[in-house]
């Protein structure tokens, strides 16, 4: 893949290589969503994103999504910046409503 690729945007999904990772951290490489607002995508070598996992738990700041026919959780709760070299490839994008689930989720994490 070479550097012609177009700059992700909030709501894409890609395979992000997590590793090293220490602790907790969810590691591996496996889908991400983009959270970051596409005005920091679109100026920076970084982006926010939320790993996506097909098991676990219902938590209060995992939102259910459906990515590539699978069933799975945007685990808000293990947000981390990396940069744009961890990207592997686009997988597909969160559909209208998860996204909306999602950033709504985030504000109320964030809210005092």
């Amino acid at each position: 893949m070479g550097m012609e690729m177009s700059v992700p945007q909030r709501g894409d999904v890609y395979l992000v290589s997590l590793n090293p990772t220490r602790g907790g951290e969810i590691n591996k490489t496996r889908p991400c969503a983009i959270v970051s607002p596409d005005e920091l995508n679109n100026a920076l070598s970084t982006f926010l994103i939320a790993p996506m996992t097909t098991g676990g738990h219902e938590y209060p700041f995992r939102v259910p999504c459906r990515i590539q026919g699978k069933h799975g959780y945007v685990v808000l709760d293990q947000i981390r910046a990396v940069d744009h070299r961890r990207l592997v490839r686009y997988l597909g994008r969160l559909d209208p409503e998860t996204m909306d689930e999602v950033l709504d989720t985030l504000k109320e994490m964030f809210e005092k």
